[in-house]
């Protein structure tokens, strides 16, 4: 049998403009700025994967929001095998829900949230007695995921769940679990800790790899690529920067400060606002054109839904037709070792729209063409 375990509120700060969703203060600041938990959705998404494979398959879960809400969602039966003691449920409820499903027999657990909730699993099973645990798959469902224990999208997730309940074994191996301090997050310090290892199965282009941090020698590449975005800048477009090393010096060419992890927009080189949540990034792109610039994370190729949720679904659809000016460092795309980019809206109809291939600014005068890929439509 499978496991799932929901962290109900992982990911509200990510359309806020926060650094994450830890903490009941950074909870009521999300809902002021009209944030919604997405948790629970996602959780169902790849359920219903699994659904279409295994009809009535019974997952050991938690109750409510924890697991049987989605579970029940997706038309399958939830075996509830822990219940928070209170509705606001903890990270310590997360620890003692993955701890509960692997008591109960799960050989996979799911585990809905971002790095903290996985973080909270693998305490979790830290404190299980025994040895031969399960396996354990994250849905992306946070606002940070560095570690490589995520699947691409909820339904990659859904779809590796599905082999792992069919006839062929899938293959597993011990990963990563890195979380930051949201409190230093938001001061941009980005120093991730080791906070353990889990047993993660892996198929290709549905596990992401581990975020890499840009090399101190390819600074000059990152400068290079920076002034190549700001040659293509175009008077009268607002440009939508989102987070990243390679954005902040893009900011720095441009003489503007640059919010740590924020979405910045600038106007003919003036900054018109900082730290834009998802709600002030709509009414400036209703005010006239507007373009959003991301870059690549590195090791992982995502270009949207790691820690850029502000630029969601809506501020994309927003934009129109080409949405997006993309600039990195040309070794980051070598390090992918021809992988595609990767966009994880949460909305498939926008994802399917920008997949193919896209432009990518890699130095004062480079540009290349490379793939970009939305798991979450070719996996369906």
């Amino acid at each position: 049998m499978i496991g799932l375990v929901v962290n109900p509120v992982a990911g509200v700060g990510g359309p806020a403009g926060l650094a994450g969703s830890d903490g009941a203060d950074a909870q009521a600041r999300a809902a002021e700025h009209g944030s919604e938990p997405r948790a629970g959705a996602r959780a169902m998404q790849a359920l219903a994967v699994v659904a279409r494979a295994f009809p009535g398959e019974r997952i050991l879960t938690a109750a409510g929001a924890m697991g049987a809400d989605a579970v029940a969602a997706a038309g399958l039966e939830p075996v509830v095998v822990f219940a928070p003691s209170e509705p606001a449920t903890t990270s310590d409820d997360t620890a003692a829900g993955v701890a509960a499903a692997a008591a109960a027999g799960a050989s996979l657990v799911l585990v809905a949230g971002g790095d903290g909730t996985l973080r909270d699993a693998a305490r979790g099973l830290a404190q299980t007695p025994g040895a031969g645990g399960p396996a354990v798959l994250g849905i992306p469902a946070g606002v940070k995921m560095y570690s490589p224990v995520f699947a691409v999208t909820p339904v990659a997730a859904g779809a590796l769940a599905a082999d792992w309940l069919g006839p062929d074994p899938v293959a597993t191996a011990e990963r990563e679990v890195l979380d930051v301090d949201e409190e230093a997050l938001r001061r941009a310090r980005v120093e991730p800790v080791l906070y353990g290892t889990l047993r993660v199965p892996l198929r290709t282009g549905r596990t992401q790899a581990r975020k890499a941090p840009t090399p101190v020698t390819e600074q000059a590449a990152v400068a290079s690529a920076a002034r190549g975005a700001v040659a293509a800048m175009r008077p009268g477009v607002r440009y939508l920067l989102g987070p990243g090393g390679t954005t902040a010096r893009i900011a720095a060419e441009l003489g503007v400060a640059k919010t740590p992890l924020g979405v910045d927009v600038v106007l003919d080189g003036r900054l018109v606002a900082a730290g834009a949540d998802e709600r002030r990034l709509l009414a400036e792109v209703a005010a006239g054109p507007a373009k959003a610039v991301v870059t690549v994370i590195g090791g992982q190729g995502f270009l949207l839904g790691r820690g850029n949720q502000q630029l969601s679904a809506r501020v994309i659809r927003a934009l129109g037709p080409d949405p997006l000016l993309v600039v990195a460092p040309e070794q980051k795309l070598v390090d992918l070792g021809g992988r595609p980019l990767l966009i994880d809206t949460g909305d498939a109809e926008v994802d399917a729209s920008l997949a193919g291939h896209i432009r990518v600014i890699t130095g004062a005068a480079a540009t290349a063409f490379y793939a970009v890929a939305a798991p979450e439509t070719s996996l369906v």
